[in-house]
């Protein structure tokens, strides 16, 4: 039978924690933003069947949404 994933509390980020990530890369550049999102996406990976934290997902669309904003930006 499979098990639950353990979520801890501390793993979840919190709204206020979200903000200050997309806060964060909002002062970036498009490169940055990029090397962030390859990064969060790496963390992201299935490794031995093994779903990612919740934190890094959180990390992952934070930085895919400013990503998304900034290139549409600079069109």
């Amino acid at each position: 039978m499979a098990r639950r994933p353990d979520f801890r509390i501390d793993e979840i980020l919190s709204r206020d924690e979200l903000k200050e990530i997309r806060d964060h890369l909002t002062r970036m550049g498009i490169g940055v933003i990029r090397q962030a999102y390859h990064t969060a996406h790496t963390r992201c990976r299935m490794v031995n069947d093994r779903a990612p934290s919740v934190r890094s997902i959180q990390e992952l669309v934070q930085t895919w949404k400013a990503l998304r904003v900034a290139q549409q930006t600079k069109k």
